[in-house]
């Protein structure tokens, strides 16, 4: 019986090659032995190092490059681009009949975007309309007899006044002058009745006026318009959809009131005032600045507990920062408006710190051209 044990003397070699007993057994495979996983580690680790440093400084740059380096006075905040929302709901319940809008398109202030169904409004306008004729041809009936009655008081006045000028000169007896005095005093009454009745033709007149101003007016309120420039975000209902008061038909962006929300610690916050200067720049155009102001500055801090004792939890404190892009920069641009979009407002928490050449206001209004819809 032979044993032979052939192991490599090179160091870099991994491989050890073991020959087993081959008497009365005949000859038996070679047992390979794989190098140990020990041996690969430092190599892994090394290369696993070296990744986490590139991507560290990677990370370093691209920060590097949308955040500047700020002089003290400027304070920053990541936040969303956002426009007011309006929701163009119905004012009472009813079919939709026509749509003129729908989602993506850019409207005007005024533009019709829905009607509808208000055949029944028109039916009770021309009731109220008829009522309006009925009222003014007896407002026109009080009048004729009211000009009748003034007719028969100017003539017992002229009556009287004869029968006045008679009676001392003995040409008409006492008894004649009260009887005209009496049809004086009674045509009198008879105008008074008559101013009275005009009077009361007038008011039902003006009532089934304003009824008919009523019905027209809300024959409008069931055309929808859009009341602000921007785009329509959504179209919640369709034609032939009945809804109830307030059912919501659209939902639009208000072009004119563009802002970020960015969110300050107490240190920062605390010197930010309202108008303070600001800039804006989106992520997806990292080289376009936007300029805009400071509106709102929250009184109550966000993100933390109710009390506060401590000046470490003190410097935990955030608060609410809203910075507003001025309006005339956004006429003429409502439908590249997006909402949602991320990016960074500067603030000017001191008004004596110049803006750096990278927070330079650009040249072109507000938000660029290329913002797809």
């Amino acid at each position: 019986m032979t044993n032979q044990n052939t192991r490599s003397t090179d160091p870099a070699e991994s491989l050890v090659i073991t020959v087993e007993p081959t008497e009365g057994l005949g000859r038996l495979p070679a047992v390979i032995e794989h190098p140990s996983p020990r041996r690969k580690r430092p190599r892994l680790h090394l290369a696993v190092l070296a990744s986490l440093i590139i991507v560290a400084g990677a990370g370093g740059w691209f920060w590097y490059q949308h955040h500047p380096r700020l002089p003290p006075g400027i304070a920053w905040g990541n936040g969303r681009l956002e426009a007011d929302p309006i929701d163009i709901d119905t004012k009472f319940a009813g079919r939709i009949t026509k749509l003129f809008a729908d989602q993506g398109d850019t409207v005007k202030a005024g533009h019709v975007v829905a009607m509808m169904d208000t055949r029944d409004l028109e039916a009770s306008l021309k009731k109220s309309e008829a009522l309006v004729d009925q009222a003014q041809r007896a407002l026109d009936e009080a009048k004729a007899n009211l000009t009748q009655q003034q007719t028969q008081v100017k003539l017992a006045q002229q009556e009287l006044d004869r029968a006045s000028a008679l009676v001392p000169k003995g040409f008409a007896t006492v008894e004649l002058l009260d009887q005209r005095r009496q049809q004086m005093n009674s045509a009198v009454a008879a105008e008074n009745a008559a101013t009275h009745r005009v009077a009361e033709a007038q008011h039902a007149l003006d009532a089934a006026a304003h009824d008919v101003e009523l019905y027209r007016v809300n024959i409008l309120d069931n055309t929808l318009v859009a009341p602000r420039d921007g785009p329509i975000e959504y179209r919640v209902a369709n034609i032939g959809e009945v809804l109830p008061a307030g059912g919501k038909v659209f939902t639009m962006l208000d072009a004119s009131y563009v802002y970020m929300d960015i969110y300050l610690p107490t240190a920062e916050a605390g010197r930010v005032r309202i108008g303070a200067d600001a800039r804006i720049v989106l992520d997806a155009y990292p080289g376009h600045v936007i300029p805009a102001k400071v509106v709102f500055v929250a009184s109550q801090a966000q993100f933390t507990p109710k009390t506060v004792e401590t000046k470490a939890e003190r410097d935990k404190l955030m608060f609410r920062i809203r910075v507003r892009i001025d309006p005339e920069r956004l006429k003429g641009r409502e439908a590249m408006v997006r909402s949602g979009l991320p990016g960074v407002a500067y603030v000017a928490a001191d008004p004596s710190v110049g803006w750096p050449a990278s927070l330079q206001a650009s040249a072109a209004p507000s938000i660029p051209a290329s913002v797809p819809r």
